[in-house]
Formats: C-alpha cells, structure tokens, sequence
C-alpha cells in the first residue's frame, strides 16, 4: 500500500473542507477529489481569484463550493478542515469552533510529514530558508537522488504521496505558520536546519515568543541518530521565551556553520583564504574556494555554509562544487533580471526585513540605486539604516511605508553628510520609471522592498514579476 493510499484509507468516508484556496489547497483538493474523497473548497474570495481554471477542474472532479461572505457556515458539517497555511489560529475563531466540536485541522504539511515514506530534510529560518532549501535540492539531484522539493518554497507535497517512494529524498521548506501546528513529529525530520531566528511576522503571530516555538518544532522531535544544523554566528535565544535558546532543545546530532570562525562539527568560511572547509571528527576537509560560487553576495556565502552542513555524507565534494559553480539563483533574490543602456536590473523582492535589506545591499560591493517600500509588517526599520546610508546613492520610497521609511532615514544620524538622495512617489511602477531616468551606465537598479508586497501586489512574487515585467519592456 502506498503513502497515499494509507491516508486515503484512513479518510474514507469523510467530509473534507479546505479554506482557503491558494498555492497548497487547491492541488490538494484535487489530490482528495481524484481518491474518491468528498471534498469542499471554502474561500472569502471568489472565482476569479481563486483562477477559473482551477476551480473547473476542481468542479469536474465533484469538488463542491462555498464561496464569499458565509464561505464557514458549511463547516459545523465537515469531518476533517485544512486550514491554509497563512490563516493561523489566534486570528480565526472558526479554528477554535471546529476543535471544540472534534473536528480534526490539519494542514497539507502536517499530513505529507506524518506519511512521507523517504528520508526528509526541512529548513527553517527567518532569512535565507529558500536559497538554502534550493541548494540542498539541487546538490542532492547532482549526486543523481529523486528528490521531491516543496512546502514554503511553492508546491504541495501531500498530493506526492501517490509517487514518493523509500528510496527518494524529499526537501522541505517551512514557514512559523506551517510549523506553529506540527506537533506529535515523532522521529521527523532527519535533517533540521534553522538558518537564523530574528524578530518578524509579529503582525502574524501573538508574540515574539510565538514565533519562536513554532521555529521549536522543526528540531524537537527528532532522535539521537539524526542532524540538526543551526547558526554558529545566530542567537537563538531571541524573546522572553521559556526555552530561552533553541540550543538547549537540540535533540539530534548538533552541526554547525559559521562565515565568520571555524567550527568543530560543520562547514565554515576561513576569511583569510577565502576557503570553505567541513569539519567533524578531528578532520578538516576543503570544500571550495567562495570565488566558486556564482551568485553574489556574502549571505550566499553562508547559504552555502548551511547546505553542506546538512548535505555532507549524502553529497560528494564534486557535486558540491558543480552546483556552486553553475546555479544561478533563485528567482525574486538578488535575481539579474536585463542590463538596459549599460544600468543593471536587479529584483530582489523577497527582501522583506531589515536584514534582507542589508544582504542585498552588501552583495554589491558598490553604492546602488534602491526601489524601496510596500506593506508594514512591523519591523524596526532603523536597523538597515547604516547600511543604506553606505551603499545606496538614490533611494526611490512608495507604498504604505515610504514615509516611514523616509522619517527613519532622514532622522538617523549621518544623513545629512552621506549624500543620499531622498525620491518619493505613490507606486513601485512609477518608482521603477525614476530609477530609469535618475540611472546612469555602470549603475546597478535594484528592487529591495524592505517590506511585504501586500499594499499593491498579491505576494513579493507578483510584486518581482511585475519588475520583471516592466524591466524587459523598456525600449531605446
């Protein structure tokens, strides 16, 4: 019987309902439909939003609606409810209604973790989980392994459980709100990396201390025999939390990585040479030089650092370095998009924090001209300051925060002689035009949003897209 089947089995018979319908549900919904099972599609919006094309193929397969306002009254009926991963418990007073009635919520993650047959990396972090979940993927496929990529990153795993065998790899990517409501993992992951914890998504959860403990759960339930890896360079122990440090909860085989000293168990950069080494047990094994890696930027470097800690054994050196070497990046991070009369665009979208900021701003080395702004999600802003000042010559502000953001910088110390040129306008597309006509050849454009995309886009992906877009249109 397969892993699909065995979740089928025991579903039988049962009432399913999805709310929410957006990058997860809906091919799960479908996975359901096609089993036989009796599914229902819940979502505030409609239709359209959801995509037509989804929702009749959906439709085709029996999958019933409940669409618009009144889109929860169907579930006092249901036997089992996914939640979207976005719509998190504190915030939906539904969730709560469904559990005092003995209804079971789950979500697609928490179900493919439960069944998944193969052996199963997951990373976390607050910064740098995309890159660094994408790496492992493709260092993994180098070493010619089947492995299923999904979770965070953009695709459901749940319906893969008709395909993965034992004998495959799955690599997973989880966010807090996937995390906050995966307990009971016994023995799961084999391989957790937490890349960093810093303070964000406050907007999202009830607390630092929240948002931290769902991190928790990536590592907790792991046994003796298995890897964690976490930052050497990182305090884990961020908030008033009663863990106090996600050190003390490592329960697997502790791997570290650091690009700033040498560690005993991991991979490291030694700034001196520029080499990455592995080290473990007394030994030291050079890796490759930085200069290898292709995709620019210092944190790109540690992104590196923190794939071969997780991948080593199950990698060889040679993979390592062929995907250091021809893997150019991941789209919406420092992503090249054109050079248009000599100026270079770049889309870094998914800088949504402070720290995303400072990354994308040290990649270059250079002063740059930076597009900046969108929804407030609550973070200090003052912290990327320094580093705006250093490395960015135009800094072109709109949507919601531009005038935070503009308050913060003219305010900080140092403003008035760093010589920094203020420009605000109310769209990212208008901003993008000031860019091209303040850009001179040699410069260096990019989209490094400090904030989520929600004021104007659906995601940071269709805020990137939209760049993108923009960009390839420019003409002589």
């Amino acid at each position: 019987m397969t892993p699909a089947e065995k979740y089928i089995e025991k579903i039988k018979g049962k009432k399913v309902a999805f709310v929410g319908m957006g990058v997860a549900n809906v091919p799960c919904a479908e996975f359901l439909a096609k089993h036989g099972i009796e599914v229902y599609a819940c979502d505030r919006k409609d239709e359209e939003y959801i995509g037509l094309e989804n929702c009749e193929k959906l439709k085709a397969l029996g999958v019933k609606f409940s669409l618009g306002e009144g889109y929860l009254d169907i579930l006092p009926e249901m036997d089992i409810v996914f939640r979207s991963h976005g719509i998190l418990p504190f915030q939906n007073s539904w969730i709560g209604e469904c559990i005092s009635r003995s209804q079971t919520v789950t979500t697609e993650m928490e179900v493919f973790f439960e069944y998944c047959p193969c052996k199963l990396y997951a990373v976390t972090g607050s910064n740098g989980k995309t890159t660094t979940t994408t790496l492992i993927s493709k260092m993994l496929e180098k070493e010619g392994k089947r492995v299923f990529l999904g979770g965070n990153i953009g695709k459901a795993l749940m319906p893969e459980l008709d395909n993965i065998t034992e004998n495959d790899i799955a690599v997973v990517e989880l966010s807090s709100f996937q995390l906050l409501t995966m307990g009971n993992l016994k023995d799961k992951p084999d391989v957790a990396v937490v890349t960093n914890i810093e303070s964000t998504h406050l907007d999202h959860h009830i607390s630092l201390d929240e948002y931290v403990d769902s991190k928790r759960n990536i590592l907790i339930y792991q046994n003796s025999s298995q890897r964690t890896v976490l930052n050497a360079d990182c305090d884990y122990s961020i908030g008033n939390s009663v863990y106090h440090d996600m050190r003390f909860d490592v329960r697997g085989r502790l791997y570290q990585f650091s690009i700033n000293h040498s560690v005993d168990n991991g991979a490291y950069l030694d700034r001196e040479s520029g080499n990455i080494y592995y080290a473990e047990n007394d030994e030291k094994t050079l890796v490759m030089n930085k200069d290898d890696i292709v995709i620019p930027g210092e944190h790109n470097i540690e992104n590196y650092c923190t794939a071969i800690s997780a991948v080593w054994g199950d990698v060889s050196v040679d993979s390592i370095v062929s995907v250091a070497k021809t893997f150019g990046g991941v789209e919406h991070r420092i992503e090249f998009v054109r050079e248009f009369k000599g100026v270079k665009y770049y889309n870094d979208s998914i800088a949504t924090s402070p720290s995303r900021v400072i990354s994308g701003l040290k990649a270059f080395g250079t002063k740059i001209i930076v597009i900046m702004g969108g929804s407030d999600k609550g973070n200090d802003m003052s912290l990327m300051v320094p580093y705006i000042l250093k490395y960015v010559k135009v800094l072109i502000l709109n949507g919601a925060t531009a005038d935070k953001i503009y308050d913060t910088v003219v305010n900080y110390e140092g403003y008035a002689e760093s010589g920094l040129e203020i420009i605000k306008v109310e769209t990212m597309q208008e901003a993008l035009l000031k860019a091209k006509e303040t850009a001179k050849s040699g410069d260096i454009v990019s989209l490094c949003p400090a904030c989520p995309a929600f004021d104007q886009f659906k995601t940071f992906e269709y805020r990137g897209r939209e760049f993108k877009r923009l960009v390839n249109e420019f003409e002589d």
